[in-house]
């Protein structure tokens, strides 16, 4: 007489379904490995439903190595997506021409981030996760403030961070989310133009 079939697992679904990777004991491998594992999850999830374990499962690592590595689900994000290590890159310089270089910078990422940017998901997670927009927040002004400070070091510096960072919050809703009015219609070279003397006022004054 034979035994009854092996029951078959049933299929996994969710964060579950994601592959998992071998582990390896290289440093640099594995952070490489966390930083496509964080991409594809926050491609896939969106910020706010994201997961550090999930994440860790699909780079064959641990939890407590990805914050080792990086500290925080919000700093993992930032140092994931492309497009806030191109700001940081291109703010350094002659201070005068900082609002035409951040205009630019913001113009370009935001058009090639496919819709992964910082702001975007920042607005996402503030309809899903209130909790988990708060955090990326703090987390994007403590970075801003940081490049910010070493360009144009002065009084009030906090206040014309976060004043440039919730105009461009702004500016990303009406183009980028709602896609709607003057803003979103611009061409792009036209929506530069339009930034550049907003943001001298803000940060230069």
């Amino acid at each position: 007489m034979t035994g009854s079939p092996a029951e078959t697992p049933p299929a996994a679904s969710g964060q579950d379904a994601a592959p998992i990777k071998k582990r390896t004991r290289e440093p640099e491998v594995r952070r490489a490995a966390i930083l496509e594992a964080a991409r594809d999850a926050f491609a896939e999830r969106g910020f706010a439903k994201t997961t550090i374990r999930d994440i860790a499962r699909r780079a064959g690592v641990t939890h407590g190595l990805v914050i080792r590595h990086f500290g925080s689900k919000e700093q993992l994000f930032l140092a994931a997506v492309p497009s806030s290590q191109n700001l940081m890159a291109e703010v350094a310089g002659d201070p005068n021409s900082l609002p035409t270089r951040v205009a630019r910078s913001y113009v370009r990422r935001m058009s090639e981030s496919g819709g992964s940017d910082p702001f975007i998901a920042l607005i996402r997670a503030v309809a899903s996760e209130e909790d988990a927009a708060r955090s990326l927040f703090a987390a994007m002004q403590d970075e801003s403030l940081e490049m910010y400070r070493h360009v144009i070091p002065g009084p009030d510096l906090e206040a014309r961070v976060g004043s440039v960072g919730a105009y461009l919050i702004g500016v990303t809703f009406s183009r980028y989310v709602f896609r709607s009015g003057p803003l979103a219609e611009m061409p792009d070279d036209e929506l530069v133009r339009h930034l550049v003397p907003n943001l001298r006022a803000i940060l230069l004054g």
